[in-house]
């Protein structure tokens, strides 16, 4: 496996990534939570990208994969920052963002932060404000008091050890949330959400499709398909996904 190179940013953090030269406009993958840019589906996509000449960017966030950080102490607005560091400064002119489960709600920041930089969008399984409507809104008296006590609860994962939440993730969560305010996403936007999603429940996808403001915007159900979405079938889609917005896409 070939060995990342690492951008230094400007809060300190050392962000490893992937990077391969192409045609513009790009493609940035942006990864789930607890997730690392050597997942089936950030691999697929460089390959697909090696074949069809396309310049193409995969990252880990802080605390994830081989970048810097503790996971544990990390938050929403510090991953989004590692992306919008690693848009700024490892790409240039707008970029198609394909967002993955979390990824989806730091594609959505990133588009909010830098909109001049981004040319189009593909979100799997997107995750918007997951800290707050899921996490927070799901947790009972006793985990909530426990995490106001002692900073931290840990939470069941299907993926592995389990998911340590912590009291910062939650409340600065509250600070990234994109589904209280106008969505505005002036560019082509596929989202895709499969049925059997445990993670991630379709009426997420449905809420986003309802709340973003854009001129294309298209929702894509996969019937059967569960959160992972890396199936030959799931993998086609995002392929075309992508296509379908490149050519679409600005590339000024």
């Amino acid at each position: 496996m070939a060995q990342p190179d690492f951008l230094e940013t400007a809060s300190g953090r050392s962000i490893a990534y992937h990077q391969i030269a192409g045609d513009a406009p790009g493609v940035v993958f942006m990864g789930g939570f607890v997730s690392d840019m050597q997942g089936t589906k950030a691999v697929y996509l460089e390959d697909w990208a090696r074949r069809t000449g396309r310049a193409y960017l995969r990252f880990d966030y802080s605390g994830h994969g081989q970048s810097s950080g503790d996971f544990t102490e990390g938050s929403i607005g510090d991953w989004a920052a590692d992306a919008a560091a690693a848009v700024g400064a490892l790409s240039s002119g707008p970029q198609v963002l394909v967002g993955s489960s979390m990824g989806g709600w730091i594609s959505l920041l990133t588009a909010r932060a830098m909109p001049e930089r981004v040319a189009g969008m593909v979100t799997i399984a997107a995750a918007p404000d997951f800290t707050e409507d899921s996490m927070w809104a799901g947790f009972d008296d006793a985990q909530r008091s426990e995490m106001m006590a002692k900073g931290r609860i840990s939470l069941p994962s299907d993926y592995g050890e389990p998911y340590v939440i912590t009291r910062r993730l939650i409340e600065d969560g509250r600070n990234s949330l994109v589904l209280r305010d106008p969505l505005p996403l002036p560019f082509p936007v596929r989202f895709l959400q499969g049925t059997a999603d445990a993670d991630v429940d379709m009426s997420v996808a449905l809420r986003l499709l309802d709340h973003a403001e854009g001129s294309d915007m298209r929702l894509t159900l996969v019937d059967g398909a569960d959160h992972r979405f890396s199936d030959p079938v799931a993998l086609a889609l995002i392929e075309s996904s992508i296509e379908d917005v490149l050519a679409l896409a600005r590339q000024d």
